[in-house]
């Protein structure tokens, strides 16, 4: 069997890879790089522009990121994390472009403002205590907040339209968000990494891992014509979405031995009808219904995929056993192991409100998914929207406090403890702040590149930003005059 030797092997083709290939290929342009990914074209699992929701995330609109304490204020914390996280990925994308080595960046950004929505007393009073504790930072220095009905029917008229005037409502508004394709990013980003010196091999899927001589041995096969090889490599980075746990446990790999995933399928309801995207310039993010788990926030979003428009409304949650789109039925079953019995035991003992949600989205007859959509969209006809899939997550499953958890946002970075592998499990935001966390596993796993590793992917200024919106081609960050705070 042919045996190849690399500097760095990473298993994935998408974002995470990509970003993680180009920041390595700077910091030692020599490194031997392969990335290897299962699929025909690289970006098409949950890096498609289709299987997210292209959100940008920047904390401007979800509400996740903003927890309200139990004296009714806002706690911002998360939010501006995220957004300095997602800034940092707008730098490096911008640097890449002024050196003429990545893409034209219309092809994957664009400027869409995002919004928030609060209905009803409680939900109006949450917007605006979440408005009043953002609006300190610099990068929120455009949000607004209206509850007025001309100023909210001018920022979301489909929204507005048909609505009774019997229920209070009130929006935020951020005109620097962003609609990214996260596919088309990553391709151009692999693009640079060939450039540097790496390779990308497509139809390549890893069907082994092992320790082997102080490194790591993978063994491949070639999905078109079923020749195998082993890849020889001191350092491994998995970045394969809903394939790393199960690649990781076959590796015996400790560090993820009490580690459980659960596979949630996401569908949303997706409309092309030129007159109601025309109405809806935006991304707009709601509260979740009363005992729905935080993974379900709906949104309304306006995309943008090949230059074409389309609205998104969702998620709707459905099940599939696969830990990816084109995975096995059988992926959940060998992910059960003894090491991670108690915890999955723990997270259905523990989450039954989840398990409770997912019984009723499986289960939910097309009426229903109507009725959600309608209340966002009062006017919404059946005949308009068609149901898509969009994509499949694992969620990882751990024990906190005694407590089988789901971690539903925000991702989890393995590292091995002698820093020779790395991987990436959990899923948003990570694709908006692929650039950040790249940073933090390099940093973990070479500390002597962190000098060099700072100056290449920094914590960006606000001047390092200003300037990166306009090489990225996005309106400036303009500052809401006082007067219009409420």
């Amino acid at each position: 069997m042919p045996v190849e030797q690399w500097d760095a092997v990473l298993v994935g083709g998408g974002v995470m890879s990509a970003t993680l290939g180009v920041l390595l290929a700077e910091l030692q342009p020599d490194r031997r790089i392969a990335v290897v990914e299962r699929l025909d074209e690289a970006g098409l699992e949950s890096s498609s522009a289709w299987n997210n929701a292209g959100t940008g995330h920047a904390g401007l609109c979800e509400f996740n990121y903003t927890p309200r304490r139990p004296d009714g204020t806002v706690d911002p914390a998360g939010a501006v994390r995220i957004g300095e996280q997602f800034a940092a990925s707008l730098v490096l994308w911008a640097r890449l472009v002024e050196r003429g080595v990545l893409g034209p960046p219309e092809a994957f950004v664009r400027s869409v403002p995002h919004l928030g929505l609060g209905r009803g007393a409680d939900g109006v009073a949450y917007l605006r205590a979440r408005y009043q504790a953002l609006r300190g930072s610099p990068l929120f220095a455009d949000l607004e907040f209206s509850d007025d009905p001309d100023v909210l029917a001018s920022w979301l008229p489909l929204v507005l339209d048909g609505r009774t005037a019997d229920e209070p409502i009130a929006a935020t508004r951020a005109a620097q968000g962003t609609d990214v394709d996260f596919g088309v990013l990553t391709r151009q980003l692999l693009a640079v990494l060939r450039e540097q010196g790496g390779q990308v091999r497509l139809r390549t899927e890893v069907t082994s891992l092992r320790r082997r001589d102080g490194g790591w041995e993978l063994a491949v096969r070639d999905r078109a014509t079923g020749e195998r090889r082993q890849l020889r490599a001191p350092w491994v980075f998995v970045g394969a979405g809903g394939g790393t746990l199960p690649l990781l446990q076959s590796a015996r790999v400790p560090e993820v031995r009490r580690y459980g995933a659960f596979p949630i399928s996401g569908r949303f309801l997706r409309t092309d009808r030129p007159e109601l995207v025309a109405a809806h310039r935006g991304k707009v993010y709601g509260h979740a219904e009363p005992g729905a788990p935080a993974i379900s926030v709906p949104h309304l979003d306006l995309r943008v995929v090949d230059g074409r428009e389309s609205l998104l409304f969702g998620p709707f949650a459905a099940f599939s056993p696969r830990f990816l789109t084109r995975g096995r039925l059988g992926d959940l079953l060998r992910s059960v192991r003894p090491g991670n019995l108690p915890v999955l035991l723990a997270s259905a003992r523990d989450n039954r409100t989840l398990i409770a949600y997912l019984v009723r989205q499986v289960t939910a007859s097309p009426a229903s998914r109507m009725a959600a959509l309608r209340r966002f969209v009062p006017t919404a006809r059946a005949e308009d929207w068609t149901l898509v899939a969009a994509g499949q997550r694992v969620q990882v499953l751990k024990e906190t406090d005694g407590r089988g958890t789901l971690v539903g946002f925000g991702t989890e970075v393995v590292t091995s403890a002698d820093g020779s592998l790395a991987a990436l499990l959990g899923a948003s935001p990570g694709a908006s702040t692929a650039v950040a966390t790249a940073r933090d596993v390099l940093a973990a796993c070479f500390p002597t590149e962190v000098p060099r590793l700072e100056a290449l992917a920094p914590r960006p200024t606000a001047e390092e930003l200003a300037r990166a919106r306009r090489v990225l081609g996005l309106p400036p960050v303009r500052a809401v005059r006082p007067e219009v705070a409420p």
